[in-house]
């Protein structure tokens, strides 16, 4: 017989021990593993989404360069703005320093500094000299008339360029492909404010096809109520028919001659962008393999877009710089008439405030343009390996 010795009971203890610390190391090692793959997870998550946390981080950054800027270009500009209130009336040196602090032109140009960038936390653009409003205020009421505009004649440029290309490049011998090459070739030759001009003296003066040039609405209809602060959408959320119909008659110039002068730009990238596209290996490959239509033109938009949606969101600034110029002929109580005003009467602040609100929305308006354009082409984001 063989005869087995159990183990003393100090070594049964022992294995025990060795047994318990082999189970714990592994739980830590586990654990700790665990926390590197949560940890590699997160990391992998923010490069795939670096393409657009980046860019709405360094917005607040850009803003506040800009605020620096038109803070410093505005104290440039020639003139004493006090001076300007004060007048030609006599005036002694206590007038002029009791004014200067009252509109807060006092202190050296860094405290004023300070006082600016702070006051900009609150969204507090000041008040203006002339009129004594809150320039937020001001804004925050002139400024959604002014997009209102430049985004409908964006809105009808980017219809009549799109229409304007696809003929151009389906029946390139056709009429409207011949119209649409001719007229992208046009690009910049004629102003905004010469085709609203020109739109004025012959649908109004001659033909009388348009209301008079006096504002959003005809004599006699009230303002609808504010609820989104766009006029035009506020009539339509209400149900003011009247008033609706009014603005869109009003509007239909306007938008028509600040859409026709940036569509030969847009026609002729479209067309340019089509055409490269279409060449691709892969929109040969496509056709080739016997993909359906639909997706061939998807695959071939997709890809010539991204340069039309940029120039588009330049476009789309040019027109409420343009607004300038119009709001003034076509008598429209936008942001536009606001800062021409505030040049005229030497108004600074109330300038400085349109700048900053103007350059907040086109930092806003590229953010859109750089997402879209990822959105439509993944190979634009950045990391991204191709």
């Amino acid at each position: 017989m063989t005869s087995t010795t159990a183990p003393p009971a100090g070594a049964k203890g022992a294995e025990a021990a060795e047994a318990a610390e082999a189970i714990e190391l592994d739980t830590a090692f586990d654990g700790a593993d665990r926390t590197r793959s949560a940890g590699s997870r997160l990391f992998g998550w923010f490069q795939r989404q670096r393409w657009w946390i980046t860019r709405v981080a360094v917005l607040p950054v850009h803003l506040l360069l800009f605020a620096i800027f038109t803070f410093i270009l505005i104290r440039l500009m020639p003139g004493d703005p006090v001076i300007a209130l004060l007048g030609n009336q006599s005036w002694t040196q206590e007038d002029y320093d009791r004014l200067q602090a009252a509109l807060g032109l006092d202190g050296s140009i860094f405290d004023q500094l300070a006082t600016y960038l702070s006051q900009l936390v609150t969204l507090d653009l000041g008040q203006s000299f002339i009129t004594k409003r809150d320039i937020s205020t001001e804004l925050a009421l002139r400024l959604p008339g002014t997009i209102e505009l430049a985004f409908l004649s964006l809105i009808i440029a980017a219809i009549i360029s799109g229409i304007g290309s696809f003929m151009a490049i389906s029946r390139p011998k056709g009429v409207i492909a011949r119209l649409a090459h001719g007229y992208a070739r046009a690009a910049g030759a004629v102003p905004d404010f010469v085709l609203a001009i020109g739109g004025i003296l012959l649908f109004y003066s001659l033909l009388r096809w348009i209301p008079a040039p006096i504002g959003r609405l005809d004599a006699g209809l009230a303002p609808p109520t504010q609820i989104t602060g766009f006029p035009l959408i506020d009539a339509i959320a209400q149900g003011y028919w009247a008033g609706a119909g009014s603005m869109l008659a009003h509007l239909a110039l306007p938008v028509i001659a600040l859409a026709l002068a940036q569509v030969p730009i847009l026609i002729r990238l479209t067309i340019a962008g089509l055409e490269k596209a279409i060449e691709a290996p892969a929109t040969l490959f496509r056709v080739a393999s016997g993909a359906p239509r639909f997706t061939v033109l998807l695959s071939v938009y997709r890809r010539a877009l991204p340069p039309v949606v940029t120039v588009a969101g330049s476009i789309f600034g040019g027109m409420i710089g343009g607004a300038v110029v119009i709001e003034n002929l076509f008598g429209f109580t936008g942001a536009g008439r606001y800062a021409a005003e505030a040049v005229a009467t030497g108004d600074y602040l109330a300038l400085q405030g349109f700048l900053l609100a103007t350059a907040a929305l086109m930092l806003v308006i590229f953010l859109v343009i750089d997402m879209t354009n990822m959105i439509l082409d993944p190979r634009r984001r950045p990391g991204t390996r191709i």
